[in-house]
Order: C-alpha cells, then structure tokens, then sequence
C-alpha cells in the first residue's frame, strides 16, 4: 500500500486481503536491531530479468503460512554522486513457490505472542522477477523503517488495550476481594496501584492517539514521535501490567483468570520493533541534532583545538569572533551554560483556561530538558556520545514531556467538547496523578545527570564480564551468530517444539508441550 506499484498493487493486495498471509522478512541471525546489517544478498542477473536473491531470515511472524513475502537484502549499488559501489539494502516481494525458497524451521516455542508462529528461511540462488522489486534499488531501508513507523503503533494500541483491561480487571478485583474485613480497595497501598495505573493509561491513550493522528494525516518525518511511543507504550503498559498482577496476588498468577497470559505477552514489547535501548539512544541523538550541530559549530568556531597550534587558534578564534551571526547564537549559549541564564520558558497559549497551571508546568519542564541537554553536552563533550545511561535519562524525559504535552492536548480537548460523568472525572484525576508521576521523573533523573551510580556500574559491568569469561561456554548458550564462539555453546533444546502438519511434529500445543499426533487421538 506504501510502496507498491499500481501494478504490484493490483496483483498482492487481494491476496494478502481475503487469501493469505504475508511476512515481514526484515531480522537475521546476526542482524536485530542493526537493520542496516543484512548479510542477505542480491543481485541482478546478466539478462537483467531477476534478482538473484541468496541468505537466511529469522523471527519471520507467520513465515511458515504466508504466501507473499517481504524481503530486505544488500545489494551493491553504484552511488550517482561519488561514482563508487557501495553496500544498500533492496526490497523485493518473494513468494514461497519460488525454486530456493526454504522454510527450515516453521515454529519457536515463545514464552508469549504464541497466536503467532516465527519461522526461519533460508534463500538459495533465488530467482526474483525484476518486476518484484518493490519501491527502488538500494530503498529497502526506507520500506522498512516505514513500515516501523506503523508497527510500533499497532504494537502501542495492543499494549493498551491489554493495559486497560489490566486495569480494570485488576481493580474490580480489588474491589471484591476482601481481606482483614476490608475490600482491598481501601488500602492505600492498592490505591497507590489502581491510580497509577489509570495515569500511565491515561498517557498512553493520549500519545496513541497523537502519533497515529500523525501517521493518518501522512506527516513526514515522524521516527522520533513514533519511536518515543513505542517506548513510552511498551514501559508504561508492562508496569500497568505488572501492578495489576500484584494486586490479584497468587490468582494473578493463574491462567484461568487470563491475567498471566496478559503479562506473558505483553513482555515482549520492550524487545520487538526496536528495542526500547537503543530507542533511547536514538531519540537522543536524532532528537537532540539540530540543537547539538550548532553548539558543535559554536565549539569549532570559538573552542580551543588541541590539535592545532597557539597562533592557529588564535587567528582562528579571534576571526570568528566578530561574526555577527555566529556571536548571535553564542552568547546566549554561553550565557546559560557559565552564567545560568536560561531562555524564557515556552509560553503554551493555546489551552483550556482551567488547564493554565499544568500548561505553565509543562512550559517549565520543557525549558529545564532543554538547558540540561546544553549542560551535559558541556560535562559529557565528546564521551557523550558512548554514555548511554546519560543519554537514557535524557531520552526518556523527552518522552515524558511528549507525553504530558499529548495528555495536555487530550484533555483540552475533552474539556471544550462539555465532557462530563464519571468516565470523564476519571481521566481529569488520571491526568492530573499523570503530570504528578512524570514531574517527579523527569526531576528524579536530571539528578541522575550529575549524582549517579555510573562510575561504579561500570567498574562492576567490567568485573563481571572478567569473571564470566572464565566460565566454560558448554554450560552456557550462545549466540548462533557469534563471531567470537559460535558452536561452543550448551546445545539448544528443540525437540518439544511443535512444526506444522506435514513436518515430523504434527501437533501444535498452546504451550509448547508435547501432544499427541491425530492418529494417536482417533485410536484413542
């Protein structure tokens, strides 16, 4: 639908609608969060008809089952502006008919998601017709991180339809479970639970809904919105969770009251889509760009360069020091970072008048994330960009302030609508607990900034890994792909992971557990 050919469209969007499934062949042994990493190749053949199309796929949901496939590769490409070849990855749309086309492994046993089914392909001297590529050469990254932008919010939507219920499951609990005489309900200690889960759904919904506005009205450029929505969704949704479970206790834990299944799957969503670290890592550094190119270019221009000499920083310095443009943007900088004297505040005009106080709060905060980025870009310099506890905290007040700025948004808009009743007096609480919670967040980690156990954790980490590293590999599993132990690891135990029909494990069980094959069934 994104990137498809009107004919290509025609062709596999009536297939992929009423007849089969299609897969998403994007992860590899070796490549994960790495995208850009694919060592699946292609190339185009002498008479320029096919791609030749060889390498593996992992954690290909439904790849067993589907009949159209999407698949990224590396092909090697001439660049038009500097005339060299280079490495870019190509997608191309492959069916399993295909000679070479090999579906090795149809199933992994998952701890949750187990509705869906990962296989692993393998792709052998695979002729693609040239009319299978989808969008251009050497786009495939383009396709995929597309793609992203809408799979974090669907992954964001399931984690709040299964935080909600959560939610409300657990509080009904809560509500009929009595202990000491009493409802659990009239414990603070349950309180404290119960409101914070209905702030952090409150959140989610409001910045949900934000982004996949963005997404519907075709916005461009919107990684960093959707990224921080994954992350904020993924997080918020699993404490939700998690708080929910230790308010039904020991029944939580049950399957026959659906909770644990809940929490089983939802684990997953701090892993899958990109993994919520090294999302905070580039919601920094993409987030942060703009405002760390120019503090760079202030640094270049007016810093002193140890690598040149006395008289060459001087003359340099000395010149750029009567650019009116450049003295536009550094003195206000250096203002705020030697002297303490910040900008104004944002002033947030457009809003509910009985929402100004959390309006001017929010306007605040943002002022304070943006002075304590210039601050550690200052203490960090050029470490900053291997400090990723830093950039963690920094990230995830970011994330914060978009939420608190989608929940201003929501209920701004609840208000002017006239909403009322209890549903409503519900979020206006929610919200109000909500700015509380992630205030207290966002203050607690630019404390981090300064006082933090990051001197020490990496000692510790480094200690660690000595130690474990004399440890035997045959007693431990190890990465498949690894380039320094490949094989040396524990051996990984397949043999009670079903296939589908037609393979030599005939059953599916819910679990993973062994089941007895149809035959067995019918002479029973």
């Amino acid at each position: 639908m994104l990137f498809g050919t009107e004919e290509q469209k025609r062709k596999y969007l009536p297939i992929v609608a009423r007849e089969k499934l299609a897969a998403f062949c994007l992860s590899e042994p070796n490549v994960g969060s790495d995208a850009a990493g694919q060592q699946t190749r292609c190339e185009l053949s002498e008479d320029g008809q096919y791609y030749i199309l060889n390498g593996e796929k992992k954690w290909s949901t439904s790849g067993a089952l589907a009949g159209v496939l999407t698949v990224m590769a590396k092909q090697r490409l001439k660049n038009p502006k500097t005339g060299k070849e280079e490495d870019r990855v190509t997608a191309l749309i492959v069916t399993p008919d295909m000679e070479g086309v090999d579906v090795f492994e149809k199933n992994r046993s998952k701890a949750g998601i187990r509705g869906t089914w990962q296989a692993r392909i393998r792709f052998t001297n695979v002729k693609v017709p040239r009319e299978n590529l989808l969008y251009k050469e050497g786009k495939g990254l383009n396709v995929a991180l597309s793609c992203l932008n809408y799979g974090r919010c669907t992954l964001s939507a399931g984690v709040l339809g299964g935080a909600t219920w959560a939610m409300e499951q657990s509080t009904k609990w809560a509500q009929t479970r009595y202990q000491f005489g009493r409802p659990l309900a009239d414990f603070e200690a349950v309180q404290q639970k119960i409101a914070k889960m209905a702030a952090l759904t409150y959140g989610m919904r409001a910045m949900l809904y934000m982004v996949t506005g963005m997404l519907d009205r075709q916005d461009k450029d919107i990684m960093i919105e959707t990224a921080a929505a994954k992350v904020f969704c993924s997080q918020m949704g699993w404490e939700v969770i998690d708080e929910a479970m230790q308010i039904m206790g020991g029944e939580g834990y049950m399957t026959e009251n659906e909770l644990e299944r809940v929490w089983r799957d939802h684990r997953i969503h701090r892993i899958v889509e990109g993994a919520n670290e090294v999302m905070q890592s580039y919601i920094f550094a993409y987030g942060g760009k703009q405002l760390a190119e120019q503090m760079l270019a202030i640094k270049q221009a007016l810093g002193w360069d140890r690598d040149q000499s006395p008289v060459e920083n001087l003359q340099r310095i000395v010149s750029n020091a009567f650019n009116p443009r450049l003295l536009k943007r550094a003195l206000p900088l250096a203002a705020e970072l030697f002297l303490g004297i910040r900008p104004e505040a944002p002033r947030i005009r457009r809003v509910h008048p009985s929402l100004r106080p959390w309006a001017d709060r929010l306007a605040r905060l943002v002022q304070q994330h943006s002075h304590y980025f210039k601050l550690l870009s200052k203490w960090e310099g050029d470490a900053i960009v291997t400090r990723q506890a830093q950039q963690a905290r920094l990230a995830d007040n970011a994330m914060y302030l978009f939420a608190l700025s989608a929940a201003l948004s929501d209920m701004d808009r609840q208000l002017r609508k006239g909403a009322s009743g209890v549903a409503f007096e519900k979020d206006r609480a929610a919200f109000e607990h909500l700015f509380d919670l992630l205030e207290i967040r966002i203050q607690q980690n630019l404390g981090l900034l300064r006082r933090n156990a990051d001197e020490s954790m990496r000692r510790a980490a480094q200690a660690t890994l000595r130690y474990v590293d004399t440890l035997p590999n045959r007693d431990y599993y190890i990465h498949e792909a690894s380039p320094v132990a490949k094989g040396t690891g524990k051996p990984v135990q397949k043999e009670h992971i079903k296939q589908f029909p037609g393979d030599r494990y005939v059953t599916a069980g819910g679990d993973g557990a062994p089941a007895e094959s149809s035959a067995a069934r019918s002479e029973a």
